[in-house]
């Protein structure tokens, strides 16, 4: 009975290793992604969906925090606070999905594109330029649906490639409505443009780029999560999501 209790604790221990080595290794590549400047943001972006995916929402927040907050530090670029603010939730918007937990997720969503609207410049700004938030918004409830359990129905690839590619979308489309809320209806936008003008060809040439930085971030999602997720459950290593 001892020995069996000994092996219990070395199993915990050894387990419990391999969790902060795998947070470790997400808030550093985080840190080092954050540092390097994408085409519309940073290439961190492409990190958070996977990210949430394993860490979970809870510890994935902190570890997107401390990455985006290290880029700060580092930079003192004042556009930084974008990313403080908007890495960690694109991060716990996958974290929430593969839990199954859809309304966090729409409360995000619904309070942020609220505050959007009900500004004046979000009536005036094209339709357009949310287009992706709003079917991101749609698409919330169905991801959780298919992401509650994932974890122990990995063997279905399909049903696993499905959740990830929209996971990824959800996550990345919710980074990017952290940004349009800071600078819309929090009024950033006044610290950085003159007037309205300036932000209208700014905020159009943005979200042009956003939709294509979309696509891209959900593609290589796709590439890298799966055989990720799927390394992770088959060689017993992690057990995600891990909170």
């Amino acid at each position: 009975m001892v020995s069996e209790t000994k092996r219990s604790s070395s199993s915990s221990l050894s387990q419990r290793t391999k969790n902060i080595v795998t947070i470790s290794i997400f808030a550093a590549l985080h840190t080092a992604l954050d540092i390097l400047r994408g085409p519309w943001r940073q290439w961190s972006v492409y990190l958070e969906p996977l990210e949430g995916m394993v860490l979970g929402p809870k510890i994935g927040f902190a570890a997107a925090l401390i990455g985006s907050a290290t880029r700060t530090a580092i930079t003192g670029n004042p556009l930084a606070i974008f990313g403080m603010a908007a890495e960690p939730i694109g991060v716990v918007t996958a974290g929430c999905l593969i839990h199954g937990y859809w309304w966090p997720v729409v409360l995000i969503y619904g309070v942020m594109l609220g505050a959007y609207f009900a500004h004046p410049y979000g009536r005036i700004l094209p339709l357009w330029t949310v287009l992706d938030i709003i079917i991101a918004l749609i698409l919330i409830y169905p991801t959780a649906k298919i992401g509650k359990g994932i974890f122990s129905n990995t063997e279905n690839v399909k049903k696993l490639t499905v959740f990830v590619f929209l996971a990824s979308f959800v996550s990345t489309v919710a980074d990017s409505l952290v940004r349009v809320f800071l600078l819309v209806p929090v009024e950033l936008y006044k610290l950085f443009f003159p007037d309205f003008n300036t932000l209208y060809g700014v905020f159009v040439f943005g979200a042009a780029g956003s939709y294509i930085e979309d696509i891209l971030v959900t593609i290589v999602s796709l590439i890298i999560s799966i055989p990720t997720l799927l390394t992770l459950k088959r060689g017993k290593i992690v057990r995600w999501p891990l909170s």
